[in-house]
């Protein structure tokens, strides 16, 4: 089952796709897919729904697709969750996680453009897990317990700037959020229909040139873990998004001269079983 929400900018609408790949209309069964659907038994009311016929063919042709989760309550993104992508940029393997956030306002749809900032010289590119959080978790004592929070998963792309993250002082979030800087979908899966988090292959493309190809398996916090440390410090609400970091093959870890993008450049991602992103760059 898929969770999608299609339609103009600010205008989508909530809808299911199923395994043969018919889409229906979930307006009967909630105004929009956010924290408040997860939270209050959204998956198991549309699965009952579609069970018992009740919901209409939406036909969606000519429908934009937008993000599929609609106002989340906060982005939080762990930093340097792969070995090799730590290596690769000359970081110290992380103790504990590392925490930073991007603004909810950065999420855009999965085949929207995404705009270089002015003044950037090194947007760069992350194929990401994304964990939606299903339940409030707060102080949670296990994994098993962490894992019960969690309502769904999304390919997330985690789109930065080396300069402004790493060269402009400060923290790492202004390198991060830049308008569009975070495409997210094209659709929600339900936790219970990713048996294991950790077995997700990953690739990212850039001009048809494969640059990222691994796996969830690598992460060296899992899922798991993450959502379990994390509520130790903050609350976890339904409709917040997790991005649980990137593995090797960023621009930043290539050599000189770093293949940055540009405008005019293609990106395209995927995780398996999450579908697959496709961005056409563009100049802010």
């Amino acid at each position: 089952m898929q969770l999608v929400r299609l339609g103009p900018v600010g205008d989508e609408r909530p809808a299911v796709r199923t395994d043969d790949g018919t889409t229906y209309d979930l307006l009967p069964i909630t105004p929009d897919i956010d924290g408040s659907f997860l939270a209050n038994d959204g998956v198991a009311r549309v699965r009952a729904a579609l069970e018992a016929g009740e919901l209409e063919v939406l036909d969606t042709e000519g429908l934009r697709t937008g993000p599929p989760l609609a106002h989340p309550g906060k982005i939080i993104c762990i930093g340097l969750n792969y070995r090799d992508h730590a290596e690769e940029t000359g970081a110290e393997i992380p103790g504990e996680p590392v925490m930073f956030l991007k603004t909810p306002d950065t999420i855009v749809g999965p085949y929207d453009e995404v705009l270089v900032p002015r003044r950037s010289v090194k947007t760069d590119w992350e194929v990401e897990l994304g964990v939606v959080i299903g339940r409030t978790a707060r102080y949670l004592e296990s994994e098993e317990d962490a894992l019960a929070c969690v309502g769904a998963y999304v390919l997330s792309h985690d789109v930065s700037e080396r300069e402004f993250q790493i060269e402009r002082g400060g923290t790492w979030d202004k390198g991060k959020n830049c308008e569009t800087f975070n495409p997210l979908g094209p659709f929600l899966v339900p936790a219970d229909e990713i048996p294991d988090p950790q077995s997700l292959e990953m690739r990212l493309w850039v001009n048809g040139e494969i640059k990222q190809n691994s796996s969830t398996k690598n992460m060296i916090f899992p899922v798991a873990e993450i959502v379990r440390y994390l509520s130790q410090f903050l609350v976890l609400r339904p409709g917040d998004v997790i991005n649980t970091g990137t593995p090797a093959g960023v621009a930043l870890g290539q050599p000189e001269p770093k293949p940055y993008l540009r405008a005019g450049d293609v990106v395209e991602l995927e995780i398996e079983g999450l579908g697959k992103q496709r961005q056409t760059l563009g100049q802010a």
